[in-house]
């Protein structure tokens, strides 16, 4: 097995969306923000190549909504999907397998792409089966009145009707507290767990790596600066819930020597945890290839 970093781009978010109820004295030391509050945030998705498998969690924002879109979220950088796959010597039509975390626009926009004459959506990824869960996909093609901005669906329906479409057995995931022990499409190192604070049955793929549990944190974990427990974003619709998820899944992950990667931070990639007297907090911080070399 190997694990590859792909970053499909950099963009910007309010802090206080980002950090809820905490105040900006606090969360600005670890994520400082511009003269109008907006953090920067990377979209960053994991590429696992596990024998004939090449599997994408995740693919970012992609680039066909209208200008005035990407404008509000301040796009920058010259990173892109298909330049980062090109790094490691891959290409869209590689990819055996998408498994999207959730259905908001900045984790799934890449799912789906124009055409070459710009008048009909197709996949990006051509050969892949796109993974969600039933559950999810419910919440997302008939949104509350909460979530609906996040869930356009030009970047969701199109992957059904085009007949790529599966679904993770809910049976056959765990919640993020648990010990994970059902394997995704019998990868032996590769596991499915769910939660249920930010958004209905949020996937959270976990990788055992080297003998390490590499745990890709999606919105669960956004950043390593959302590390604390009471540093929950605005955007989870069960703030509680993710209270409850994120104390029982930090006192394990330190326990069991869990890694960390990070979807939204802009500089850390991963990082390892330890438990202190005054909680959880981040141990060593390191990028996926400094973990590969040691």
């Amino acid at each position: 097995m190997k694990l590859y970093s792909i970053n499909t781009g950099f963009f910007k978010l309010d802090g206080g969306a980002m950090f809820g109820v905490i105040p900006k004295s606090l969360w600005q030391k670890t994520n400082p923000s511009d003269a109008n509050n907006m953090i920067d945030i990377a979209a960053r998705a994991l590429l696992i190549e596990d024998g004939k498998k090449l599997i994408l969690i995740d693919n970012g924002l992609g680039n066909k909504q209208k200008q005035k879109f990407f404008d509000f979220y301040y796009l920058y950088g010259d990173d892109t999907l298909e330049k980062s796959l090109a790094k490691y010597g891959f290409t869209t039509n590689d990819i055996t397998d998408v498994i999207l975390s959730h259905l908001h626009f900045d984790h799934c926009g890449g799912s789906i792409k124009w055409n070459s004459s710009k008048t009909k959506l197709e996949l990006t990824f051509p050969n892949a089966t796109y993974w969600s869960n039933e559950k999810h996909w419910h919440c997302a093609t008939q949104p509350n009145r909460r979530e609906a901005a996040s869930f356009l669906k030009e970047n969701i329906l199109p992957v059904q009707e085009c007949g790529h479409l599966k679904f993770i057995p809910i049976a056959e995931m765990q919640y993020i507290t648990e010990s994970p022990c059902i394997t995704f499409q019998n990868l032996p190192d590769l596991f499915i767990m769910y939660s249920e604070g930010h958004t209905e049955s949020m996937i959270l793929p976990h990788v055992i790596y080297k003998n390490k549990n590499i745990v890709y944190a999606a919105d669960f974990i956004p950043t390593s600066g959302h590390i604390p427990l009471p540093y929950i974003m605005g955007y989870d619709t069960n703030p509680l819930i993710t209270l409850d998820e994120k104390e029982k899944f930090l006192n394990r992950a330190s326990e069991h020597d869990y890694i960390l990667f990070f979807e939204h931070d802009p500089v850390i990639e991963c990082c390892s945890l330890q438990k202190t007297e005054k909680g959880v907090k981040m141990k060593d911080k390191f990028s996926l290839a400094d973990f590969f070399s040691r």
